[in-house]
């Protein structure tokens, strides 16, 4: 089959397609015949050598989802799996039980590796149906995704009325939380770089737009909460952006941190958020409730199937081509999700 390895931390051009051995079936294991792969910042992250809760050591394949049918199913598996469409994390079956304190422990126990391929191997246990009415590339869109995004939307408690900044607003995870901070009845106030971002944004249902890399973003979006600021800060930017979007919480709000592409998760200072009252949480602070690794994919799956949740598949490259797909979500140049087709 072919595959795309990472012969060793670096650029993008550490990635090589080549072929590489049929993977087989092991105990309560399945093959899956991978019709796309989810490309995240995080596997960038890794093929980086990035420092963060994983165990990956080069040579590697890198994908952590994918979506396929089933090909075959090892012992213990029940073969009425064969020739299903389903959504997965690729791993090794012994991966399916480990991590179960918060999303940490999860990226822990499940290393990001192995979606990159023609062929993948995923626990039996993780496996979620594709519903009919979903594509399997929508389904591949939403197996991180939608899962981190329901995640979120459990944890951050959105409610109806509230105004809410959502960053990057043009991206992936991103686009989806708009979705559902407006099926919340609340105020999509969205933030990204560049006209095409924002577009997609105002498309999905922001109420608002603005650009975070023009001066006077913060106090434009004080301008459109009636100068008090947002009552919820969705930030999935970090660095200097994350810190000045803290800036754009209202007294007495809630300040969400859960990605970090410009240099690292927001850090607030206890005091600073005591001396306004925000209540400020990390996604690596979020706990996984039992069965949530399924269960919020599922509802994702689900809402997608009753059209009340669409992905938004910016690009997608050809396997062998992954180094333009990482470079593309490196330099900013990906609108929504990124997809792998092998």
């Amino acid at each position: 089959m072919q595959q795309v390895e990472a012969a060793r931390f670096g650029g993008p051009d550490v990635l090589h397609a080549r072929e590489g051995p049929d993977p087989a079936a092991g105990p309560g294991e399945v093959v899956l015949g991978v019709a796309a792969a989810d490309v995240l910042m995080l596997d960038v992250l890794v093929r980086r050598g990035s420092p963060g809760p994983w165990n990956v050591r080069p040579p590697y394949v890198p994908g952590t989802g994918v979506a396929g049918t089933v090909a075959a199913v090892g012992p213990g598996v029940d073969a009425a799996w064969v020739g299903r469409r389903v959504a997965a994390k690729p791993g090794r079956a012994v991966a399916a039980s480990a991590g179960s304190g918060n999303v940490a422990d999860a990226a822990e126990g499940s290393a990001p590796v192995g979606g990159y391929a023609e062929l993948a191997v995923a626990p039996a246990a993780a496996l979620v149906a594709v519903p009919d009415g979903v594509g399997l590339r929508e389904a591949a869109a939403l197996v991180n995704d939608g899962m981190t995004a329901m995640l979120i939307a459990r944890a951050a408690a959105v409610r109806g009325g509230e105004n809410v900044l959502v960053t990057p607003a043009g991206g992936g995870l991103g686009s989806l939380l708009v979705q559902l901070v407006r099926a919340a009845g609340a105020t999509v106030i969205a933030g990204a770089g560049g006209r095409s971002k924002l577009d997609l944004a105002r498309g999905l249902g922001a109420h608002h737009t603005l650009d975070y890399s023009c001066r006077g973003w913060v106090a434009a979006v004080r301008d459109a909460t009636g100068g008090t600021g947002a009552d919820v800060v969705l930030d999935g930017v970090g660095g200097e952006i994350g810190a000045a979007s803290f800036d754009a919480v209202a007294r007495g709000g809630r300040f969400f941190a859960y990605g970090a592409p410009a240099g690292g998760f927001t850090r607030v200072e206890p005091q600073r958020a005591r001396e306004r009252d925000v209540s400020a949480v990390s996604l690596l602070e979020v706990p996984m409730r039992a069965g949530d690794h399924t269960r919020l994919p599922e509802a994702a799956l689900a809402a997608a199937a009753a059209g009340t949740l669409a992905p938004t598949i910016g690009q997608a490259f050809r396997l062998r081509s992954a180094r333009d797909a990482h470079r593309a979500i490196e330099d900013r140049a990906a609108l929504g999700k990124t997809l792998l087709l092998p």
